[in-house]
């Protein structure tokens, strides 16, 4: 109990120090909203190494996320009364942020009981998430400011730019490479092509992605091409 409540003060800590520092600096310098939105995106997926490290075992690990929903969710609730709550965390449409934290939430939930749970790997849920996160962060970006050509069509939702699709691709790419690289027991070539694999069923499954939800469909497609082949390598070597 005691590991378990010093960790979620970690990661009480983490959340309220990164947020603060994120909006006081908004305060002081003028950031463009997508960028900030970006910025509040990656406090997000950065917290992933709270979650992973500051708990000693999978099962606290995921039962503070759950936790964090039940505590989270309700306060932004109330938050979203404030006529300024939505400008201020750049929300799109009302109930963003804190649907996104569910959904965030309980995908790491799930996922840090399949890889580290039942496989004793936590280090995969990094490659997992990280092929999503970086990836989704860098096609925004690019996508926005560079975008030119753009893909349109009944199963994608509104217009996506090629250039922001090649970004997701790339970031994820060099993401769940370089958690290989350093975690992973495979010779560098098949971490290159196990890592091409994943970050390219990424980037199409995030074309697809309707609603937003690519925070749930990119990381579950990802462990469903990385996992799979992590166990095939291994059992060919």
């Amino acid at each position: 109990m005691t590991a378990f409540i010093g960790g979620f003060g970690i990661l009480a800590g983490y959340f309220i120090v990164c947020a603060s520092a994120a909006l006081f600096a908004r305060r002081l310098i003028r950031i463009p909203t997508e960028v900030f939105r970006k910025i509040l995106h990656t406090i997000l997926l950065c917290s992933l190494f709270v979650w992973l490290y500051a708990f000693p075992n999978w099962w606290m690990a995921s039962l503070a996320a759950l936790l964090f929903i039940a505590i989270a969710y309700p306060l932004l609730s109330f938050g979203e009364k404030w006529s300024g709550y939505s400008a201020l965390l750049t929300e799109r449409k009302g109930g963003e942020i804190k649907n996104s934290l569910f959904l965030v939430f309980t995908m790491f939930a799930i996922l840090n009981a399949l890889c580290w749970g039942l496989l004793g790997q936590r280090w995969l849920v990094l490659a997992c998430i990280c092929a999503w996160g970086f990836g989704d962060a860098a096609a925004a970006l690019i996508g926005k400011k560079y975008g030119k050509h753009y893909l349109e069509g009944k199963y994608i939702e509104g217009r996506k730019s090629i250039e922001g699709t090649f970004a997701m691709f790339t970031v994820s790419f060099l993401s769940v490479l370089i958690v290989l690289l350093y975690f992973g027991k495979l010779p560098w070539y098949g971490s290159l092509l196990i890592a091409f694999l994943t970050a390219a069923v990424s980037a199409v499954v995030e074309l697809f992605t309707r609603r937003g939800m690519d925070t749930v469909t990119c990381p579950f497609a990802a462990a469903a091409v990385l996992l799979p082949l992590l166990i095939l390598w291994s059992a060919w070597i």
